[in-house]
């Protein structure tokens, strides 16, 4: 039996999470205005959020990115997107996408929903550029995982990657087996993010 794609369903979900989103953002920014992004042109050039410096006004282009498979669960890792399979082809994910303004990641973690509604949740930013110059300084470039990747198409689960422990720091993982878009991403723990200064707890 094929496999179902959730791009429908979790579209949906993240728009019933924005309101919980909002109104941490509205708490705890303290430094920043923000901006919610409904242009489908921005979103899809990786803009969620415009975060502008209420002294400064440097602004940053923030996507927000959802563990929504995993409600009410707290998880100590996040997959960032490498490949993606779309009509048997295999298309580059949003970690590097070179058509992405992304400047940072909101990773919305923890996210607790008992019932209907969403009750709390865990914010974590990235930097993305940060974390593609420590890719490259550890020879994890963009070409170097894509050979990795075509070379282990069709495998499933994790694998180690050079330079990186794979219980304690990151490591790739292929699902070729339980999602329909078969997505390859390069999965990280949070704690070791923060410890290389890539990430900062949000809340």
């Amino acid at each position: 039996m094929p496999l179902k794609s959730n791009f429908i369903t979790d579209l949906a979900q993240e728009k019933r999470l924005i309101p919980l989103l909002d109104s941490y953002y509205q708490k705890h920014l303290k430094l920043y205005d923000f901006e919610r992004v409904h242009s489908l042109e921005q979103q899809l050039q990786g803009i969620d959020l415009v975060l502008t410096h209420k002294k400064t006004g440097e602004t940053f282009f923030v996507d927000e990115k959802a563990q929504l498979d995993y409600l009410n669960n707290d998880l100590p890792t996040f997959a960032f997107e490498l490949f993606y399979t779309k009509n048997e082809t295999l298309k580059q994910g949003w970690l590097f996408d070179a058509k992405k303004k992304t400047q940072m990641y909101a990773l919305v973690t923890n996210i607790q929903k008992p019932c209907d509604n969403f009750t709390e949740c865990n914010i974590t930013f990235v930097n993305r550029q940060k974390l593609l110059s420590f890719l490259t300084e550890k020879g994890l470039d963009e070409d170097f995982l894509q050979k990795r990747v075509i070379e282990h198409l069709g495998f499933h689960g994790k694998m180690e990657l050079p330079g990186l422990d794979l219980r304690k720091e990151g490591h790739i993982h292929f699902s070729s087996k339980n999602k329909a878009e078969q997505p390859v991403n390069l999965v990280f723990q949070l704690a070791f993010l923060k410890e290389i200064g890539v990430a900062k707890e949000f809340i």
